[in-house]
C-alpha cells in the first residue's frame, strides 16, 4: 500500500512559507525523534538551503525514542553544514529553555533590539510544532490537537523585543517516496487516518518491532513471541486484550488500534522506527529494485 496524504491547505501554506523564508533568520524544524528522516519534509530542506538559512532540528518526542538510536541520529545531523541537532520534549519547559539559545548561536549576527532574531517553527503534521510555540511563548496561541493538520495558517508573535515566532501548518509533501515512510508517518499519526488502512499499518510497526524491540511485545501482552509473524501479534493484542467479534474471532481492526495507541503513547516503550544504519540500508535497496 502506497501512503500520500496532502490536503488542499497545504498548497497555500506551502506557498507561505517559501515567502515567509525570506525574512526568516533561522529555521526550526520539529522532527519526529522516533522517525527523523522519515518525519523530515524535503520541502523544507528545499527552501531553507534556497535560502541559505540555518536550521536548528528538534528531535521531538525523545522521551518516546531509542535513547541510542536518538543519539546515532543526533551524530548524523550534528556532522551537516549549517546545521544544529536536540533531542528533546516540547513538552517539557526546561528542555524548551534550549531553543532559543541554540537558535542565537545559529545566527549570531542577529538577536537585538536593532536586528531581532527571526524564527520560523517548520515541520510534519501533529510533530508538537504548536506545543513548541506556546511553550517558547509561555501561553496557550496554537491549538494543539492529538490529530495531524490542527493548524492551518500562520501566525508570528513576538518573545521580545530579540525574539520573533512564525508557527506554520504542518507540510507534508506531494509524493512520500518510500513506501516504509509512509508506514512509519502514518505510525506515529502525522497522517491522516483516511488515507490509511489501520490494519495495514499496525502489521507494518509490529514487523519492525518483533525484528527489533521483540521482548516490548512479550512483556506489554504477556505472551511468547517464539514462531510469531507481523499479523500473528495484532491477533495476540486481540486475544489477550479481549477485543472478540461475535463467534469469538479476534478483532484486528480494534486490536489494530490499540496497538497502535501502545505505541504512540510510548506504552510499550522507547521506540526508534529507524537509524541512519537502516535508512542508509533502505535507500540502498530501493535504489537497486528501482535499477531492475
Amino acid at each position: 500500500m502506497s501512503i500520500n496524504w496532502f490536503p488542499g491547505h497545504m498548497v497555500s501554506a506551502r506557498k507561505k512559507a517559501a515567502e515567509t523564508m525570506e525574512w526568516t533568520n533561522v529555521v526550526i524544524e520539529v522532527l519526529d525523534a522516533r522517525l527523523p528522516e522519515a518525519s523530515c519534509n524535503p520541502i523544507i530542506d528545499e527552501m531553507r538551503l534556497h535560502r541559505q538559512r540555518p536550521c536548528l532540528k528538534i528531535l521531538n518526542k525523545s522521551d518516546l525514542a531509542d535513547p541510542v538510536v536518538t543519539q546515532a541520529w543526533l551524530n548524523y545531523y550534528n556532522n551537516q553544514k549549517n546545521v544544529k541537532a536536540v533531542a528533546l520534549s516540547c513538552k517539557k519547559p526546561s528542555d524548551v529553555l534550549k531553543v532559543t539559545n541554540l537558535c542565537r548561536t545559529l545566527a549570531p549576527h542577529r538577536g537585538t533590539n536593532l536586528k531581532p532574531l527571526n524564527m520560523m517553527i517548520m515541520g510534519i503534521p501533529n510533530v508538537g510544532k504548536s506545543t513548541l510555540m506556546n511553550a517558547l511563548l509561555k501561553r496557550r496561541v496554537a491549538a494543539v490537537g492529538d490529530e495531524p493538520a490542527v493548524t492551518k495558517s500562520q501566525q508570528r508573535l513576538e518573545i521580545s523585543k530579540q525574539l520573533t515566532i512564525t508557527d506554520t501548518p504542518g507540510l507534508m509533501w506531494p509524493k512520500i517516496a518510500y513506501e516504509s515512510d509512509g508506514f512509519m508517518l502514518a505510525a506515529s499519526h502525522a497522517i491522516g487516518r483516511n488515507a490509511v488502512i489501520d490494519e495495514e499499518v499496525a502489521t507494518f510497526l509490529a514487523g519492525i518491532l518483533l525484528e527489533r524491540y521483540p521482548t516490548m511485545i512479550a512483556d506489554r501482552y504477556g505472551c511468547s513471541i517464539e514462531g510469531l509473524d507481523a499479523t500473528g501479534v495484532i491477533e495476540v493484542v486481540a486475544k489477550r486484550r479481549g477485543l472478540l467479534l461475535k463467534g469469538g474471532d479476534p478483532d484486528l481492526e480494534k486490536a489494530a488500534l490499540m496497538f497502535l495507541k501502545d505505541y504512540r503513547t510510548g506504552a510499550l516503550g522507547r521506540i526508534s522506527l529507524e537509524t541512519p544504519d537502516t535508512r542508509s540500508a533502505m535507500i540502498a535497496e530501493q535504489s537497486q529494485i528501482a535499477k531492475g
